[in-house]
């Protein structure tokens, strides 16, 4: 019978190229989510049975340990930008972490896998980087031997940065940024997915591993590389951080009377994260030490973004034909 491996947010952003590329290379899938039956399209990354959803969630001791049960690595994708309810960031990603390593110890698993994030600091400002933090340190208390990817910003198709902001290009001409200064180093989720996929089957050296992209840019270069890609011409307005501070604000509060009814746009542990660049400290393993080479920003934009063009899938065909002569 093929591994096993359970992966905790299998159906998110980064977990569903996680749970194609263990499929492909043969092992049993367990795709562990909240909602079941909107994971289903999990199912056909393998052959019939090969990967499942089942319900987790992972605040619970029980639904944890019977996720990882005859498991024989645990792959953590859970994380979340803002908390929600009961979905708080120490619930979500310092307590949660930690209950997966501390029961996936007891139930003998041999591998772990933790996605944190480029940033995760227990001295941060923001109580996403601390959680973050606290997340690494309790997975490496239970699992000494796991392995910890902090992804920079991520990229990909199903993404909700670039999507998001490609979106809000078609609503007027001026594009809102807050740290329009800050550094990113962008990497392409199937790099990341791919990264994981080597520590769960053992060709990656415990510890922590930086993932970054090929460039570094500044927020404001981000947006004028999708700009290029989706053919329009806005202006990328700066919003200082103290303005963004007091939008953030309004915005929690908001979110709060409506009982998260109202999602907030941006909220004021967001502005925290956003003076901070986002870039690989040099100080941790990299993608080097895996032998990946990561691929480009401008290599994939293209092949998602098209859809926000002006002329969406015509755009090429029309401007092919400003060529012709008559």
């Amino acid at each position: 019978m093929s591994n096993l491996v359970t992966i905790y947010g299998g159906s998110g952003f980064v977990g569903r190229y996680i749970a194609r590329r263990m499929a492909k290379a043969g092992w049993r899938v367990r795709v562990a989510v909240r909602r079941p039956n909107e994971a289903l399209f999990v199912k056909p990354y393998g052959a019939v049975g090969q990967v499942e959803p089942i319900l987790c969630n992972i605040r619970d001791d029980n639904s944890v340990r019977a996720a990882l049960k005859g498991a024989d690595a645990v792959v953590n994708c859970v994380g979340i930008l803002a908390e929600s309810g009961k979905n708080t960031f120490e619930a979500v990603q310092a307590e949660g972490p930690g209950r997966i390593a501390r029961l996936a110890a007891a139930e003998g698993v041999e591998k772990m896998v933790h996605i944190s994030a480029i940033g995760a600091d227990a001295d941060g400002e923001s109580a996403y980087q601390v959680t973050k933090a606290a997340g690494e340190a309790a997975v490496l208390e239970h699992m000494p031997t796991a392995v910890i990817l902090r992804p920079s910003i991520v990229f990909g198709q199903e993404d909700e940065f670039f999507n998001r902001f490609a979106s809000m290009t078609r609503l007027g001409p001026v594009l809102p940024v807050v740290g329009a200064e800050t550094k990113f180093q962008p990497v392409y989720v199937d790099d990341v997915a791919k990264a994981a996929c080597m520590a769960v089957t053992g060709d990656a050296e415990p510890g922590i591993y930086e993932l970054g992209g090929p460039d570094v840019d500044t927020f404001r270069e981000l947006m004028n590389q999708m700009l290029d890609v989706v053919r329009r011409r806005r202006l990328v307005l700066n919003i200082p951080f103290f303005a963004a501070s007091i939008m953030g604000g309004f915005f929690d509060f908001l979110n709060a009377i409506s009982l998260g009814l109202i999602p907030a746009q941006i909220t004021r542990d967001q502005v925290k994260n956003l003076r901070n660049d986002n870039v690989v400290s040099g100080n941790t393993k990299t993608f080097s030490d895996l032998g990946i080479k990561p691929m480009a920003l401008e290599a994939v934009l293209p092949d998602y973004l098209w859809r926000f063009r002006p002329s969406g899938q015509y755009s090429e065909i029309k401007e092919s034909a400003k060529n012709l002569r008559a």
